[in-house]
């Protein structure tokens, strides 16, 4: 019989809820690949938001590693990593969870006087506030401020205190709020209007609508390499429809919406489209 240590516990109670966990070794990070899986050589799918990215025995891929499968959880190279680690990490986004990481005492008062309450845990420095639904992870969102959720994990420090409440508006705003030139949402992107007076050289609406609903769908149905699809996605929008008028900005709200969905930050779209058109010269 397996012996488990604390921490493989632990591991074993979250995973049996539907929280995927992995251990984290000192310096609170994840292990690193093994030699088969270095630079991806194994065909693993760190973009991907779902865990188990092969068939590596061993405990790789940072957040896309994380599990529910006892099975995995108890397999000898991940007990071995359990015996080396120092804490329990999970992958917030894949349980349908977001952790607003609150890094310091003026960052949790500021939660407390915006943030609606939820579930909060200790941590070292702060505090973890926990809603209930997932979103796109990015860090520093305000001084102090980190969000964890897909393609992100966050260390497990205990149950919390409080009622888990629904992710709020508010938390939502904070990767878009303030917009700057460097870092525009998508509303703010604009098209060029075509020299000449930007009239539109195409015959019907729907020509327009097809091109949108296919880069929607070339987006959505992406398995692996998303960051690579988004941008392959925004440069055939554009290289069609980036010189007329018919592209408006609710265009590329879908488009950014898409590629949100499948866990791309409002700056890494921005900066896939601004990529696009400057490769075609717009």
């Amino acid at each position: 019989m397996t012996q488990q240590t604390p921490l493989r516990r632990v591991a074993l109670n979250l995973a049996a809820t539907g929280i995927p966990v992995l251990p984290l070794r000192p310096g609170k990070a994840p292990f690193g690949n093994c030699h088969r899986c270095a630079g991806n050589a194994c065909g693993g799918r760190p973009n991907m938001k779902t865990p188990g990215p092969c068939d590596c025995p061993s405990v790789c891929h940072a957040w896309a590693a994380a599990t529910t499968d006892p099975a995995i959880l108890a397999s000898p190279a991940w007990t071995a990593a359990w015996r080396r680690a120092v804490c329990v990490g999970y992958h917030p986004g894949a349980a349908g969870l977001t952790v607003v990481d609150l890094d310091d005492a003026a960052a949790v008062a500021w939660a407390h006087a915006t943030l609606p309450a939820t579930r909060t845990v200790p941590t070292t420095r702060g505090e973890h506030w926990i809603y209930q639904g997932a979103m796109a992870s990015h860090n520093a969102v305000r001084p102090g401020v980190d969000i964890k959720s897909t393609m992100a994990y966050a260390r497990y420090l205990g149950p919390g205190a409080g009622t888990m409440t629904a992710l709020p508006d508010v938390v939502h705003a904070l990767v878009v709020k303030d917009p700057s030139p460097a870092r525009p949402t998508p509303r703010s992107v604009s098209v060029p209007a075509r020299s000449g007076g930007g009239q539109c050289p195409h015959r019907t609406p729907a020509f327009l609508e097809r091109g949108i609903a296919m880069a929607e769908q070339r987006i959505t149905q992406a398995r692996t390499a998303i960051h690579a699809t988004v941008y392959g996605a925004f440069l055939a929008v554009l290289s069609t429809h980036g010189r007329c008028s018919c592209l408006t900005d609710t265009h590329v709200a879908r488009l950014f919406t898409a590629a949100q969905a499948k866990g791309e930050t409002a700056r890494h779209c921005t900066d896939a489209w601004t990529n696009a058109r400057t490769t075609l010269g717009l």
